[in-house]
């Protein structure tokens, strides 16, 4: 195990989304403390009294956190990357009321929740994985302990279960949206087989039916290049539509889209948020032109310099959601007293929260909505060509 420390900033329940992520940024940038200016409705709370002029708090004072990742195993890489950001959140917000406490999951997710239960933590972030959300869920509800998972297994949230991980349903609804504003109503769609892939798909004719578009066809693969060459012959004359989302990572898009143009189709290449973790991408002239919907890299570079500063190596993509859901339990603790239950309540606020991955809320299932902006991939790189809305009030 190892430990961190922080000290809750006040809460600011009325910030606007702007300031918060103003906040954010100056984080990263080194300031310890930052009062966003804003309008508050209420005053916030008083921050908690150290116990000592170096500003350590008695153990009895400060919120317990557990965080459960993998430390270890083949997935040890993500996992410390994501507890490295954890600390990092600390560290950044300046303070010490909240304990820290990593817990490997390599060894059981089951275990590793059971010894933090045990030693008293009142919050669970994480797991990762989503077969170890699932083994992790009972266990942390049978003592009324919520659990922020990194997973993106929507199947998994709910009864105290909060999801952080991206999602397909809304990178395709913001992208399905942008492209019918763009004229482009004929739509069809490659979906891998598998659950990313089911959701992917239900998301596509709902995203179609809410932006008044037409889905042409949609077709499923099994990630061999055969399958995938296959799929592309069966959506059809290639005339019949005028955008095609390929619904899987930037890898699998870069075998596609030779093949799609080889069928004859000129089509607007569409992706999802899997696009956002693929550099490649922009060196490939086929692939010029497209889009794709993710949440913004603005804040996600000054973290990802900053950790590379500290920890002599860049992070994993992922590894924002462990920042973030720090900030959000640095965020909360102010109006959390020590030894109690998490303030579960709190998590359903509507203003939502601010993180280097933009603003985001969790919806009734416990579901992260997250605000993405819609890029387009050139020769030269990736720009933006509409950008996140602030916040929720902005949609």
């Amino acid at each position: 195990m190892a430990d961190g420390l922080a000290t809750p900033q006040p809460a600011k329940r009325s910030m606007t989304r702007r300031a918060a992520g103003l906040m954010v940024a100056m984080l990263l940038a080194g300031c310890s403390t930052v009062v966003p200016k804003g309008p508050q409705q209420t005053p916030p709370p008083p921050p908690k009294q150290t116990g000592s002029q170096t500003g350590r708090l008695p153990e009895d004072q400060r919120d317990r956190v557990a965080v459960l990742v993998p430390l270890s195993g083949a997935e040890a890489g993500i996992g410390q990357s994501i507890a490295n950001a954890a600390n990092m959140a600390l560290i950044d917000s300046g303070g010490q009321g909240v304990r820290l406490t990593m817990y490997d999951t390599s060894t059981g997710a089951a275990l590793a929740a059971q010894k933090a239960l045990a030693e008293g933590n009142k919050l669970i972030l994480g797991p990762l994985l989503s077969d170890d959300v699932r083994a992790v869920a009972p266990i942390a509800a049978a003592q009324h302990v919520p659990v922020l998972a990194f997973s993106n297994d929507v199947t998994v949230a709910g009864n105290g279960v909060y999801l952080l991980g991206f999602t397909p349903t809304e990178s395709v609804d913001r992208v399905i949206s942008y492209a019918k504003e763009r004229g482009l109503s004929r739509l069809a769609a490659l979906v891998p087989n598998g659950v990313y892939g089911r959701r992917a798909s239900n998301a596509m004719l709902r995203a179609a039916e809410g932006a008044g578009a037409t889905v042409v066809s949609m077709q499923s693969y099994d990630r061999s290049p055969a399958s995938l060459a296959t799929a592309i012959k069966r959506l059809g004359d290639p005339k019949g539509y005028d955008a095609l989302l390929i619904a899987d990572s930037g890898r699998i898009a870069l075998v596609a889209a030779p093949l799609v143009r080889k069928s004859g189709s000129s089509a607007k290449l569409l992706g999802t948020e899997l696009w956002n973790t693929e550099p490649q991408l922009a060196a490939s002239k086929l692939m010029s032109g497209a889009w794709f919907a993710a949440v913004s890299d603005g804040l996600y570079s000054q973290f990802a310099a900053k950790y590379r500063s500290r920890f002599g190596k860049g992070p994993y993509r992922l590894s924002s959601l462990g920042y973030d859901s720090v900030l959000l339990a640095v965020r909360i603790s102010a109006d959390w007293k020590a030894g109690t239950d998490f303030p579960q309540g709190r998590l359903s606020d509507k203003g939502g929260f601010s993180g280097v991955d933009g603003a985001f809320r969790f919806d009734h299932d416990g579901i992260a909505e997250r605000m993405l902006e819609v890029k387009q991939i050139g020769t030269g790189g990736v720009t933006v060509v509409s950008p996140a809305p602030q916040g929720f009030g902005d949609q």
